[in-house]
């Protein structure tokens, strides 16, 4: 337990009461920017009626009021409804999801109300609100300081400079939203908040830097884009067509209108965005929050995962184990530290350390200081000055004021930069170093301590420069998780490398990674090795090594670039403040959601809410049954299009007896089947069983590539060949043109009805897939049949879609030739998989 030392700083320090938070609230607002203060269902509204589909569907609405087809025009007006209806169901969805993301996301800050010290989401501040800041926050609000601590912080984004820049209640005490804690820790009271702020009056709000559109969404724009372009130019030439056979005009117009729905994809970019949505949605029920939807997509592709050791693979439960005194030469179990010699590494250590300790390894020093010294001087000491960490390896160093009289002096870090600084002789460093390996070889943490020797103001502006006296070494355990190693078989299985890359010594890295099952007898490069390579060598070595030691920022940023010019999707895990630009230079930035910083947090992708990586796996898998569910969603679109625009086109370019088989009508019926069918029945679909043991995809592979499209493409043409069959067959058996229609739309809907189905997996047979549990299906489907029964046999409903009943053998028919224009690909399905298992006898 913390002396009051510790935890009473600010004791003195009562903050707003409830009352006065509620009327600065209502007074002064909340902590946020404005964004567009139009009303969001406004926005939405626009946006729908803007739609393509919109507006194709109000222009047919136009024309048949203007033909007088009174009944026609209401249903486009229906149509128009329960399109527009669908778009902003899907639409809030998706925004109501995104908008739980923003919120679970949001940085937190910590405050003092009514005398406790809590946690508030950053928007709840208020002004007047007491808040507190120390090294690795990001500053909330601006704020006037009240009380510091060697207190310094990087406003590089308001001033372009990145120096620290030391603040104080005396000289200069405004810090401002935004900006970044550098060392020492603040009391400050806020001064500004939202748009009234340094940063929200210069208008460099985070929040409304847009985000760049991924490699799939500029893939579905061009596509979409070709597609409205394509449907354009056919609806003139149908149009055309049609104006010069018959010469009348409006009617013309329907049937090119007809070919321009048809031919619109509109479906993809609504699915899209569904997926991404509801899929960052249901990762947070796996305690994994990504910050932007989007990146849902990158996380079925990650193929390294690069992890630091402590609190990722470790349990980042330090406990102080050994002492070795370098007085005496001895290497002591912590319980035999009694003696003043191990007692002053104790006293060094803790000194060393944060006067309020949150990191695991400085809290653990301080409970075995408290355990072990009799003499506590904690309640007699007052920092005066902090050498905030710093070199390579490491070293950070506090000045005490001691009695108010007495200079107390002491520095931690890596042990080879203390003693460096304490000039140790060389035969005692080859001992250290015997030591040392003893201990890191069995799995522990390594610090050096020391005290200046006659401390005097003025102190040296370097820490390195005052007269050091190495007190010893303090040895630190750090057990890996329990669940560790099953972890990183799941990883391996699902085709992922891992790269442990730690600032700890090499022989702890081996000696966990030994524990862990990652691996031993490895090579190993440290920081230093890894900043002397070239690119090219940096890049070799990246391929073949799994762990990295002793790193540093630098140096962790250049193996992610040479991973990423690999072409590999690299994952990287962080929590510290100097992790940012490797969380930026990874396609995938994770963040601990409790032991990382707020810095480390805010430049990650993706935050592990209780720190278990095991749930990073669980996003591995989401993130790709993602993929695979969006990849059958669009296939499904592309094939299922294909067959109604060259039925709507080839009989009246070819000039068949019924050139216009399909009205606006049909298609818009087929479009409310098509759209939920996508967008809800393949977004629910289960992840399939054999995911996690495939490699991750290429970066480069696309859901638009000639491989993927060719497959819709046959699929769609096997379709169009079965409904032309049919429309052939029908008109020579001398069947009216509403019959010829009807056929032609009951294959149509068969075909759809076992594309949706056969397309629930890429290889596994539709025996299998039907036991696949997602209850959208047969719902959806058994919709679809009931409204086609009531177009063909119900009066008013066949009158409107132009149809004949039809008896049991005609639909017979239809199903027959349905079902083999979709059912082919099933043979496929078990030619591929015969092939592929025989191939892998073949390689075993």
């Amino acid at each position: 337990m913390m002396s009051e030392y510790n935890t009473g700083i600010f004791k003195d320090y009562d903050g707003l009461s409830r009352q006065e938070i509620a009327e600065s609230r209502k007074r002064h607002g909340r902590n946020s920017f404005t964004e567009d203060k139009s009303p969001f269902l406004v926005r939405l509204i626009v946006e729908v009626v803007t739609e393509p589909m919109f507006i194709l569907l109000l222009v047919a609405c136009g024309i048949y009021l203007i033909l007088g087809e009174w009944t026609e025009g209401m249903i486009m007006v229906v149509a128009l409804i329960l399109v527009s209806g669908i778009s902003i169901y899907q639409t809030v969805r998706s925004k109501n999801a995104t908008k739980a993301l923003h919120v679970l996301s949001q940085a937190r800050a910590k405050v003092i109300r009514d005398g406790q010290q809590t946690e508030v989401r950053q928007e709840d501040l208020v002004m007047a609100d007491l808040i507190i800041v120390e090294e690795g926050d990001l500053i909330p609000s601006d704020a006037e300081t009240l009380k510091c601590h060697d207190f310094s912080v990087n406003e590089s984004i308001l001033t372009g400079e990145a120096y620290p820049v030391i603040k104080n209640p005396e000289t200069d005490n405004q810090i401002s939203l935004g900006t970044q804690v550098v060392s020492g820790y603040a009391l400050a009271k806020v001064s500004a908040i939202g748009d009234k702020t340094r940063v929200g009056k210069l208008g460099i709000s985070m929040q409304q830097i847009k985000k760049a559109k991924t490699q799939l969404q500029r893939q579905i724009d061009r596509f979409v884009k070709s597609m409205a372009l394509f449907g354009l130019v056919a609806f003139v030439i149908v149009w055309l067509i049609n104006y010069i056979s018959s010469g009348a005009l409006y009617q013309s117009l329907l049937h090119g209108l007809t070919l321009a729905m048809s031919a619109l994809p509109e479906e993809i970019p609504v699915a899209f965005s569904t997926f991404m949505a509801l899929g960052a949605w249901r990762l947070i029920k796996k305690q994994v929050l990504t910050k932007q939807p989007q990146t849902v997509e990158s996380l079925g592709a990650a193929s390294v995962i690069c992890l630091d050791k402590t609190g990722t693979i470790t349990e980042n439960k330090m406990k102080v184990e050994k002492i070795y005194v370098h007085q005496t030469s001895t290497l002591l179990d912590l319980d035999l530290c009694r003696d003043e010699a191990s007692s002053q590494v104790l006293l060094d250590a803790m000194l060393a350390s944060e006067v309020q300790p949150f990191d695991p390894m400085e809290i653990a020093i301080h409970e075995a200081y408290e355990n072990q010294v009799s003499d506590d001087i904690r309640p007699f000491v007052n920092m005066y000055h902090e050498y905030p960490l710093a070199g390579r390896p490491p070293m950070m160093t506090h000045v005490y004021r001691y009695n108010n009289n007495e200079t107390i002096v002491a520095c931690k870090g890596g042990w080879e930069k203390i003693v460096k600084v304490c000039q140790v002789p060389d035969d005692q460093i080859r001992q250290l170093e015997m030591v040392v390996a003893q201990l890191a070889g069995a799995g522990m943490r390594i610090l050096g301590t020391a005290h200046a020797i006659s401390p005097s103001d003025p102190f040296p502006e370097k820490q390195e420069d005052f007269v050091w006296e190495f007190s010893g070494l303090i040895a630190l355990s750090d057990p890996p998780k329990d669940n560790i190693s099953r972890v990183f078989n799941q990883f391996k299985q699902a085709g992922i490398k891992i790269k442990m890359i730690t600032g700890d010594y090499p022989e702890t890295a081996m000696a966990i990674a030994r524990q862990t099952g990652l691996g031993e007898g490895q090579k190993i490069y440290s920081g230093h090795q890894v900043m002397q390579m070239t690119d090219q060598e940096v890049s070799d070595a990246v391929g073949s090594t799994q762990i990295f030691a002793r790193m540093f920022p630098e140096a962790k940023l250049k193996v992610i670039n040479a991973l990423k010019q690999l072409g590999e999707v690299v994952a990287m895990t962080g929590d510290g403040v100097n992790d940012g630009p490797a969380l930026k230079a990874a396609e995938i930035g994770i963040a601990m959601g409790k032991k990382g910083t707020e810095i480390a947090r805010q430049a990650a992708d993706i935050i592990l809410v209780d720190d278990n990586l095991e749930h990073m796996v669980e996003a591995i898998e989401a993130g790709r049954k993602i993929y695979y569910n969006l990849k059958k969603a669009f296939r499904y679109i592309i094939s299922i299009h294909i067959p109604i625009i060259m039925v709507v086109t080839l009989p009246l370019l070819l000039g068949w007896k019924y050139p216009n088989i399909f009205s606006p009508i049909h298609v818009i019926f087929l479009e409310l089947i098509m759209g939920p069918t996508c967008s809800i029945i393949y977004e629910n679909e289960p992840v399939e069983s054999h995911i996690m043991t495939q490699k991750p995809r290429k970066p480069a592979e696309t859901l638009f590539s000639w491989r993927e499209l060719s497959i819709s493409i046959f699929q769609g043409m096997f379709i169009t060949l079965a409904i032309l069959l049919i429309y052939q067959w029908s008109v020579h058996q001398g069947h009216s043109e509403n019959t010829v229609r009807t056929l032609a739309f009951t294959t149509l809907i068969f075909a759809n009805i076992f594309l949706t189905l056969t397309n629930r997996s890429f290889d596994k047979s539709i025996f299998q897939t039907i036991k696949y549990k997602n209850p959208l299906i047969p719902i959806i489907l058994l919709i679809t049949v009931i409204v086609w029964l009531g177009s063909i046999y119900v009066g008013g409903l066949k009158a409107l879609f132009q149809f004949d009943s039809i008896n049991f053998s005609l639909i017979l028919y239809c199903l027959l030739i349905g079902a083999l224009a979709v059912f082919w690909i099933e043979l496929v399905k078990v030619y591929v998989n015969r092939h592929a298992t025989q191939l892998k006898v073949e390689i075993d």
